[in-house]
């Protein structure tokens, strides 16, 4: 477990059921984290939890069905973490989803109704809930996973790419919160962003084993990465994108 700066803290993960949520529940507890784990499916979580679990030894990762769509559940969340376990270190952000078009005039504004609950009303939700929390501790982090086309938006992914770029607009004011309330002494909370152009992992090279997938980032690295914000004083890296792929 060692005693480096995840040693004892306690994150929550948001959407912690797919592939990068796993990789990020191993490594979160590999560093000496409490981690847990929330996502509106679940069997597909309990199963990420006992992945989480069986490769790390009987690591403390547990997990709870939240949904992150309800405020007020949302909220109800993050007090209980706070109750069950004295503190909240962070809150990594991995809800994710996609809907695009062929073309600009093709899009589908259902797109856009379906992009805005997952990308967009979830952060809001959960920035809200945890940012007290967050304040409160002495190494707090809220990190979101966003995406290169919110910088650069192609024709066929206007839904997408706003929808990400309403979420990272979000996600800085919420780093305002803790520049201002860190005060001149800088902030010890902080938000950033990691953009990625695209995720992989094992089961997208097994089932597409000749793909190159150029500038994706695999899901084990993304998990070092946001393990690595940790590591680095809140002041530098509040209010940044960090870019895990070449920028557009």
């Amino acid at each position: 477990m060692g005693n480096g700066a995840l040693s004892g803290a306690v994150i929550a993960v948001a959407g912690a059921g797919g592939p990068a949520g796993r990789a990020t529940l191993v490594r979160l507890a590999e560093a000496g984290a409490t981690v847990v784990g929330s996502d509106n499916d679940p069997e597909r979580l309990a199963e990420a939890v006992d992945a989480a679990r069986y490769g790390h030894g009987g690591a403390s990762v547990v997990g709870d069905t939240v949904d992150l769509l309800d405020l007020g559940a949302t909220h109800d969340w993050a007090t209980r973490i706070e109750k069950d376990f004295g503190r909240v270190d962070g809150l990594v952000h991995l809800v994710g989803g996609w809907r695009g078009s062929e073309t600009f005039t093709r899009t589908s504004l259902d797109d856009w109704d379906f992009l805005e609950l997952l990308l967009i009303r979830t952060v809001q939700h959960t920035s809200l809930a945890f940012h007290e929390a967050l304040q409160r501790s002495d190494r707090g982090r809220y990190i979101l996973i966003s995406a290169a086309g919110a910088s650069k938006p192609t024709a066929g992914n206007a839904a997408y790419a706003a929808a990400k770029a309403a979420a990272e607009a979000w996600t800085l004011a919420m780093a305002d919160f803790f520049r201002k309330a860190g005060g001149t002494e800088g902030p010890t909370s902080a938000a950033a962003i990691l953009v990625v152009k695209a995720l992989v992992h094992d089961a997208m090279r097994a089932e597409k084993p000749n793909a190159k997938f150029a500038g994706f980032t695999d899901v084990k690295e993304l998990a070092e990465a946001i393990a690595g914000l940790w590591e680095r004083p809140a002041q530098e890296v509040n209010g940044q994108r960090l870019w895990l792929t070449e920028k557009p």
